[in-house]
């Protein structure tokens, strides 16, 4: 058995880079141009974005289902970037060089077990998660800062 990692797809940002800063506040979002790398992630490419690039930084529903686990937070999203297709087990670098929270829910959305690893645990993690047959998906965190970084969905070999 191995695992998928899922980026967020581009459409629904799309139009938050053509928005005016004034609009952007009033969506809880800001355009922030990038200083450093590593230190913006982008959940569309799962690659940190380059030194120089412009990124918004939104509130994100990462965790939709109204159950006590409902949540949102801050997320970076690049412009005219591809959503990034991982294969099978394909652990992208953003997520390997992070300390990672790495959280498993049940298919009614209910948190089953939880644990914080280096992003180059990971792999070992992950499958260790999904051995449970009760566990439908994993969702991956930045630790430190909480954010969420992409999706998990299991895949039969």
């Amino acid at each position: 058995m191995t695992f998928q990692i899922h980026a967020l797809p581009e459409a629904p940002f799309v139009p938050l880079f053509s928005m005016s800063d004034e609009d952007l506040s009033n969506q809880n979002a800001r355009r922030v141009v990038v200083e450093s790398k590593p230190g913006t992630p982008c959940r569309v490419s799962l690659a940190d974005a380059e030194v120089g690039e412009t990124a918004i930084l939104l509130n994100f529903e990462h965790q939709p289902n109204n159950t006590p686990y409902k949540a949102s937070h801050a997320i970076f999203v690049r412009k005219g970037v591809e959503q990034a297709r991982l294969a099978p087990g394909e652990i992208p670098e953003v997520l390997r060089i992070r300390l990672m929270s790495v959280r498993a829910f049940d298919s009614a959305h209910q948190m089953i077990e939880a644990d914080v690893v280096e992003g180059r645990e990971l792999e070992g993690i992950i499958e260790h998660m999904f051995e449970q047959p009760n566990i439908a998906y994993v969702h991956l965190h930045n630790a430190k800062q909480g954010c969420f970084a992409a999706s998990v969905t299991r895949v039969s070999s």
